[in-house]
């Protein structure tokens, strides 16, 4: 059974419009606040951090009021990488924490991300209990008068976040020598990013660091990586980096500019971890990591298996077979090392310390050679549709003509109103051909409806 309010990654949807409205947002934060109550202590606490959309204003506060109203106390941070988040709510020992973010999607998205005790993201059982919370009476929640929690505003979120990544790495870390091309969305990781890279002795070119509340994700980020390619080869820098508005994930480039997805981030670090002893287990990918991805770890005789999609199911996976390198080619990369979720900054951190002592990216991070693939998002009015008989048979039917050429995969985003049709093959034409086939039963149900 399909969560209610909860998608793939914690719940996003268009401000204004549905659940993400002040009213919602003061339903979930009472409903969570209520599950994450630990009698045992004696303070309860939640902290929240957001990303730099215009409608955080809105939604913090309603947000802010439930938690209160459950009698959690509640410290705020502001704009605040995702796994910052996540690094804090562990730290500072807190019964929850809660990112107010859409993630890649435009400014008038908003949604949240939560996260346990323990730093980590819920699993569906969890947020199917919140979501019957949710639907709950409000006056079975509301705690006694004087039990209302408090709210403090604390300004330090960003140094404590980058003090926790710089214990990861030696002290001797430098990235002097190093010019970087940054693109920071004009979202979370706009203060934190710059200043930590400069901090370790990098020449930083710094790209979309100026937050309107509307321009996150707008044209820039990990969604539009030839921003820093054509930055990369005009400031001839060693390296190009893009967040998204979260900064939970990272596409880079190299110095000659071609860009850089999370899989083969993924094989650099699986290969490096192996040498250096470091690796656990072998790496979780997804349904959607490429196809060379997986012939090079067998080749390195690393083992691999997929996720669902969703940062949170390749974790509970690394979990299940006790594995601390996983990710997506999107550039959600959890170094199980040192993170509980996805951080872009991390792993940034985590490739520069390899690219020491004049070592090219392009010599390092175009680590295999991946199978051509190519991806349709079809927005629809039910994502349903890929259930229908006439789009099952255009499956099956793409399916049959990949056997042994490659693979299809037709999935329902978690995030958006669409169909995402993936199709990986050395044979261009049949990927063409493959995509129309299950293209065109789709729009022939949609017309009818």
């Amino acid at each position: 059974m399909k969560n209610k309010y909860f998608g793939t990654d914690g719940i996003r949807g268009t401000v204004n419009h549905g659940i993400i409205t002040g009213e919602k947002f003061f339903k979930f934060g009472l409903a969570s606040g209520n599950y994450f109550k630990n009698q045992k202590r004696a303070k309860q606490i939640a902290i929240i951090a957001k990303d730099t959309r215009l409608s955080g204003y809105t939604l913090e506060p309603a947000l802010v009021s439930g938690l209160v109203s459950g009698g959690m106390h509640v410290y705020t941070f502001g704009p605040l990488p995702t796994n910052g988040l996540a690094m804090l709510t562990k730290s500072m020992r807190a019964n929850m924490g809660i990112m107010i973010t859409a993630s890649h999607n435009p400014y008038y998205d908003n949604g949240l991300k939560l996260f346990g005790p323990d730093g980590m993201k819920l699993s569906d059982k969890i947020e199917k209990k919140i979501e019957k919370l949710i639907d709950q009476k409000i006056s079975k929640q509301l705690t006694n008068p004087k039990l209302l929690g408090r709210v403090k505003r604390l300004e330090d979120g960003n140094e404590k976040y980058i003090q926790i990544l710089k214990k990861n790495f030696p002290k001797s870390y430098s990235l002097k020598g190093t010019k970087i091309v940054l693109d920071c969305a004009n979202g979370a990781c706009y203060k934190a990013a710059p200043t930590l890279l400069k901090k370790l002795g990098a020449k930083v070119i710094s790209l979309s660091i100026n937050p309107n509340g509307l321009n996150i994700n707008r044209n820039c980020g990990s969604m539009y990586p030839s921003k820093i390619t054509k930055a990369v080869k005009k400031h001839k820098a060693n390296i190009g980096i893009s967040f998204d508005g979260d900064a939970d994930r990272i596409i880079m480039c190299d110095e000659k500019g071609k860009i850089i997805d999370g899989d083969q981030i993924i094989a650099m670090i699986a290969k490096r971890w192996k040498e250096k002893k470091i690796l656990k287990g072998g790496v979780i990918g997804t349904l959607m990591s490429n196809l060379g991805l997986e012939i090079f770890l067998k080749n390195e005789k690393i083992n691999f298996k997929r996720s669902k999609v969703g940062d949170r199911y390749v974790k509970e996976k690394m979990k299940k077979f006790n594995y601390n390198l996983g990710g997506e080619q999107s550039g959600h990369i959890i170094l199980g090392k040192f993170a509980t979720t996805g951080d872009g900054l991390l792993v940034a951190l985590e490739v520069l310390f390899s690219l020491r002592k004049g070592k090219k990216a392009s010599e390092t991070l175009n680590v295999f050679k991946p199978f051509p693939q190519k991806l349709e998002n079809i927005i629809v009015k039910n994502k349903d549709i890929i259930n229908n008989k006439v789009c099952k048979k255009a499956i099956n039917e793409a399916n049959s003509l990949m056997i042994n050429n490659g693979r299809i995969l037709v999935r329902k985003s978690g995030t958006e109103p669409k169909i995402r049709i993936m199709a990986e093959s050395n044979n261009k034409s049949l990927i063409n051909k493959c995509i129309s086939i299950v293209k065109k039963s789709i729009k022939q149900i949609e017309t009818k409806n």
